[in-house]
């Protein structure tokens, strides 16, 4: 009788700890059903409701994950800095994702994302759509298995991987623009590291230009009006390229242009700002960092609601192009987006991160690497520029490979940092060996109080001196490992690099084994 008590108090114990889990795995599927429904409302009475039905399921399931999954590299930064809360940061990212599809998505959407195959070449319509729905079930599943494992993947690999297997299966090799392909495939490259060394160069900028000064405060007072002001540069004008190019297309120079009257009007503002509360702020990092808080906000909300309008294609794209050849007969490279398609989306979106976005929240914006908000801001304001530099220079890059790009650069800039400044303290030490320690510690007051470019000469003048208690080459040798400092996780760059590689590759297979499943399914 004591065991079977005490079993049940595990089995209870145990259903207490997966209750979250069961709430959100409900939710889901009740939104799918929810679909269902709407789809069967939407039905056009004729013998091909089902497929309508299922392919409005498998969008709305890829829109949960595009939710889970993609969004967090938005909101990320500005958690783990601590800008803003976790709940925050979901409820900012829900209302400006859903905004940006339903207000800037536009009313026609590409259905074949990046043309990736050629619609043409594709026998009937029934081909293609099995094709679409192939591919957005494939990436569907690969963004379950990227969230599952917390690896950040782009959406659009995934989808394009989708789409690029199932076409293939059902049109042959010669169906794909391979060249097209090729650019996304430097992309896994271009996007990351362009996104790191951004974002990596304006922690650099930050560092030498306020916080290591010997007044912070008076150099952030000169220094972070500037700075947001950039940002508010960047953002306008990607917003206007990105996020708005549906509702008002425009150009590089007048985005720029609109971009740099906000810039002008946000940095008098900042000025006023930065003299207001500067006095209530402590004179060191903390009180630095106190500044970038709401542009942080701001920044995250803006990535949401450019997000929204853009990605919301990866999930009603091939819906919408499958809505119109099931209505109308039409193989359509472009197709228009009926309204109950965008709301799926946009729910989709917006429940797929309320359930699931907490982990690959914490993933991008506390596991990789420590963040605080000069560095999120760094991370923020390369993502917008980054985006457009490739956007001019016809690149195609990913949001979700700068985002992390930009979080692994800012990591290995601060480990390169500390490392240089553990040689050079060691290089004080060594220079002054055989002298007593009062002397050595009011030589590394010295050091500590000065800038960056004392410090510089400071070292200078003690290598010049030279010094009779010089290390050997073997001893600075075995230095330079101790002072070996790892403030990224090599684990993880591992995971997620991996992770980026095999995308198009996996949902690609994906996606030709579940079309030939359907194709063998409906033979007789």
């Amino acid at each position: 009788m004591t065991k079977s008590i005490w079993d049940v108090r595990k089995l209870e114990e145990g259903l207490l700890v997966n209750r979250g889990e069961l709430f959100r795995l409900g939710s889901g599927v009740l939104f799918i059903v929810l679909i269902m429904l709407l789809a069967i409302a939407r039905g056009l009475g004729g013998p091909h409701d089902t497929i309508l039905i299922m392919a409005a399921m498998i969008g709305g399931y890829m829109a949960l994950n595009i939710g889970a999954n993609d969004v967090a590299n938005n909101v990320g930064p500005a958690v783990g800095s601590r800008a803003i809360t976790l709940t925050g940061a979901i409820i900012i990212a829900v209302v400006f994702e859903a905004a940006g599809a339903l207000i800037a998505g536009g009313d026609v959407v590409g259905t074949i994302k990046n043309g990736i195959i050629d619609p043409e070449m594709i026998g009937d319509t029934y081909t293609f759509i099995w094709l679409m729905m192939a591919g957005l079930l494939a990436a569907a599943l690969w963004l379950n298995f990227a969230t599952a494992v917390g690896a950040p993947v782009s959406t659009t690999h995934s989808i394009v991987g989708g789409v690029l297997g199932g076409g293939i299966a059902a049109g042959g090799w010669g169906i794909a623009d391979w060249a097209e392909v090729g650019r996304i495939a430097a992309s896994w490259i271009v996007s990351p590291v362009l996104g790191g060394i951004i974002a990596a160069a304006f922690l650099y900028i930050i560092k030498r230009t306020i916080t290591y000064q010997p007044d912070l405060l008076a150099a952030a007072r000169r220094v972070a009006p500037v700075l947001v002001a950039i940002m508010a540069w960047a953002f306008t004008t990607y917003l206007m390229l990105k996020g708005l190019k549906k509702l008002w297309p425009v150009d590089f120079v007048t985005a720029s242009l609109v971009g740099l009257a906000v810039a002008t009007a946000v940095w008098v503002i900042m000025r006023r700002h930065v003299v207001r509360v500067a006095p209530g702020l402590t004179n060191d990092k903390n009180g630095v960092n106190e500044l970038f808080t709401v542009p942080l906000i701001f920044a995250a909300a803006l990535l949401s609601f450019a997000h929204g309008a853009n990605d919301v294609a990866n999930a009603v794209g091939p819906l919408a192009g499958i809505s119109e050849a099931v209505m109308h007969g039409d193989i359509a490279g472009k197709a228009p987006i009926p309204l109950w398609v965008m709301l799926v989306g946009a729910a989709g979106i917006a429940l797929g991160l309320a359930l699931y976005g907490p982990k690959l929240i914490r993933t991008v914006g506390s596991e990789i690497t420590e963040l605080d908000k000069a560095r999120a801001f760094c991370v923020a304001l390369a993502a917008a520029i980054t985006v457009i530099i490739a956007s001019q220079l016809g690149l195609p890059v990913s949001s979700t490979h700068i985002a992390v790009g930009g979080v692994f650069g800012v990591g290995f800039l601060r480990e390169y940092l500390k490392v240089s400044y553990s040689r050079m303290i060691e290089e004080i030490r060594e220079h002054h060996v055989g002298q007593d320690g009062e002397t050595v510690d009011v030589f590394l007051a010295r050091f500590e109080a000065a800038s960056v470019q004392e410090k510089g000469q400071m070292v200078q003048r003690l290598k010049a001196g030279g010094s009779a208690g010089a290390l050997l080459r073997a001893e600075r040798k075995g230095l330079r490992k101790i002072q070996r400092v790892e403030l990224v996780k090599r684990t993880l760059l591992l995971r997620i690099a991996a992770a980026w590689v095999v995308t198009v590759p996996a949902s690609a297979l994906l996606s030709a084994m579940i079309f030939f499943m359907i194709r063998g399914a409906l033979l007789p």
